[in-house]
This record gives structure tokens, C-alpha cells and sequence, in this order.
């Protein structure tokens, strides 16, 4: 595929999207960013952190390259006052652009009558976490995310590029390790979560969160892995 200039559309056939991972393998994550606004027209680039664990190394680097870049971040109304308070100082860190998004008000007020969180979590994250994210993706042709093969099972298999529900999935931070995305955070003097100092690896709601090594300490019981907005 050459792309001489951004395209005006997202509907890119499985062989395009496969000379898309062939081209972008030798990068390294920034390169691919900086590659990818060449790629694709930057307006219609969507972001989303969920400023977890280490998100610092994450939007540092997309603040360095491209600082008007929006970055969505999805408030379930159940975030820990700690990842609040983290997302509030990464803002002001590295000036960052940042849009809550949320479910309408009667359907999480729902989840939290009905405590769904524990008795049909796959519903509870469709109603505060999918629902939201699927609202806005038609404004947007390419979804950027931060996910890494190791985290689990799901993402081990997770190439570069990839089409998910209509749209194209970016993923240029898969290939990183934890041991190199450490050694950023340290390097550059970053700050981590401040519930990693408490054991907490991987970070979504309180009701759905304990401490725990990588993603161990989620859903905690269930065989559920993943809040549904990546499968």
C-alpha cells in the first residue's frame, strides 16, 4: 500500500492492513507515532489512557511528539480516588489535552443500584466502559492504545495494526517490554501510579480491583481478563 498523503477514510482492506504491520515492525514506539500522523490524517487519530499503573511512560511520549493530541479517558464513576488524582497531575505534567467520557447518567446510576460490578461485571463494563468509547469512535478512523504482549493471554496475540469493530486498532506499544518501559519511567524520572507502591500492577475500578502481580489482581475470582473494550 503507499499512502502519498493521509487518507479520508478507514476502510482498509486485510491485505493494506497487513503492508501496514509489514512497514511499521522495524519501528520503535515513537517512530511508529511519528509515522503514523504521516499515515493517517492527525484529526481523526483517537487516543485513550486509562492512567493506570504506568501510563506516565505511555503519554509522555505522545505528549513529546504530538502535544495538541487529544486523550480520551474513560470515566466509569468508579475509578479509584488515587487514579483521579493521578490523571489530574499527569494533565498538568505534560499539559496534556484530556476528555472524560461516561455513561449516560440513569445507566451507570443502574450498575450502581444493581451492583453489577458483582453480580454481571461483563455488563457492568459494557454499560461504563464500551458503550461510552463506541459513542465517540465514529469521529475517529484509527484507535491508538497502549496495550503490551505480556499483560495477558488476549494481548500476547496482538499484532501492530488490526481492524476491531469497524475501526482500525493501533497498538504500537505491543511490543514492548516491562523491563523497557521500566527503564523509560526511571530514565526520564516519571511517575509511577501511586498505588503501585501498594501492590497494585494492573489498576481498573475499586470494586473490580485488588493488589496483585500484572493483571492477577482483576476480577479477582472470575475468569474474566479483559473489560471488553480491546476483544
Amino acid at each position: 500500500m503507499t499512502m502519498e498523503k493521509a487518507p479520508t477514510f478507514a476502510g482498509l482492506s486485510e491485505a493494506q492492513i497487513q503492508e501496514l504491520n509489514e512497514r511499521y515492525a522495524p519501528l520503535n514506539f515513537e517512530q511508529r507515532l511519528r509515522q503514523l500522523y504521516l499515515d493517517f490524517a492527525p484529526e481523526k487519530v483517537m487516543f485513550t489512557s486509562s492512567f493506570a499503573a504506568t501510563s506516565a511512560y505511555f503519554l509522555h511520549i505522545v505528549s513529546t511528539i504530538r502535544p495538541d493530541q487529544v486523550v480520551h479517558f474513560i470515566d466509569t464513576g468508579y475509578h479509584f480516588p488515587e487514579t483521579v488524582a493521578y490523571r489530574d497531575y499527569l494533565v498538568d505534567l505534560f499539559k496534556l489535552k484530556v476528555v472524560d467520557i461516561r455513561a449516560e447518567d440513569w445507566k451507570h446510576q443502574f450498575t450502581q443500584q444493581e451492583q453489577t460490578y458483582l453480580k454481571d461485571p461483563d455488563f457492568c463494563c459494557s454499560v461504563n466502559k464500551v458503550e461510552p468509547l463506541e459513542a465517540v469512535k465514529p469521529n475517529f478512523h484509527v484507535w491508538v492504545s497502549s496495550l503490551m504482549h505480556w499483560q495477558t493471554d488476549h494481548r500476547a496475540g496482538l499484532p501492530i495494526f488490526e481492524i476491531r469493530r469497524g475501526m482500525i486498532k493501533f497498538n504500537p506499544m505491543i511490543d514492548v517490554t516491562r523491563e523497557e518501559r521500566d527503564t523509560y519511567i526511571r530514565d526520564h524520572k516519571l511517575p509511577f501510579h501511586p498505588l503501585v507502591a501498594k501492590g497494585y500492577q494492573s489498576i481498573g475500578c475499586t470494586h473490580c480491583t485488588v493488589p496483585g502481580e500484572g493483571r492477577a489482581g482483576r476480577w479477582l475470582g472470575k475468569p474474566k481478563t479483559e473489560c471488553g473494550l480491546h476483544t
